[in-house]
Formats: structure tokens, sequence, C-alpha cells
């Protein structure tokens, strides 16, 4: 599992940063220009710019990095990390890190999402069916 989600998540977050981007610049009506009339679909593209790009440039490879030490950890110590009966200090440390990291992944994917679904939720608003 942990190797797949070592090569998952960096193209997950990769195409996330890009599907962000191609959303502001195909803003409708006149692509990334047509944000300055509609200042407040800014906000959500911003904050989803910014969410997605710390995943692809700072904690999606902590943690991928972080993982990988924690295998090496439990190679020395001779247990896996999730054993939780007299645990080194240095799996324990290693534990502490990755936990962070990957809560910060998580949480910053999550507010991605929230800020993507706003986005969308601007843009329907505006749609009109005439009949």
């Amino acid at each position: 599992f942990t190797s797949l989600q070592k090569k998952l998540f960096p193209v997950y977050f990769r195409t996330q940063a890009f599907l962000v981007c191609l959303a502001a610049f195909t803003h409708p009506p006149h692509s990334f220009f047509s944000l300055t009339k509609h200042w407040y679909d800014i906000v959500p593209l911003a904050l989803a710019s910014v969410t997605s790009l710390l995943n692809v440039v700072e904690y999606g490879p902590r943690t991928s990095g972080i993982m990988v030490e924690r295998v090496h950890q439990e190679t020395r110590d001779g247990r896996k990390h999730n054993d939780m009966v007299d645990q080194s200090k240095e799996m324990q440390a290693v534990n502490r890190r990755f936990s962070r990291a990957h809560a910060m992944a998580i949480h910053l994917n999550l507010l991605t999402i929230v800020c993507t679904l706003w986005y969308g939720a601007s843009l329907a608003s505006r749609l009109r069916f005439e009949a």
C-alpha cells in the first residue's frame, strides 16, 4: 500500500494543482481576465491554488520522505511502525513527524476540494435557463 500511495499521491496533487490553474484560465466568458469582473471567484481559486501547491511542493514530498524514513527505522528496530509495545524513541519521533505531515496534506487536500466546490457553486449560481 505504501508503494502505491508513494506513486499515486504526487500525481494526484500535481493533477489537482493543474486543474485549479486550468479552471482559472478557462473562467467564463473571457478566460483569466474575466476574474477582474468576478472578484469573488478569485478567493476560492486563490485558496485552492495555494493549498494544492503546498501539497505539491511541501507536504506531499515531506510525507513521502518520512514514509521512507519510517521503513528504514522499522528495519533498524526490527518491528513495524504500528507496534506500540516497546517502541523506540526514534520510531516515536518518526511517527509523530509523519502524523503531522500527513494531517497537513489531508487538511490541505480537503480545503482544496472545498474551495473547488465553492468556485463551482459560484459559477453554477450564474447559470440562467430559459424555456
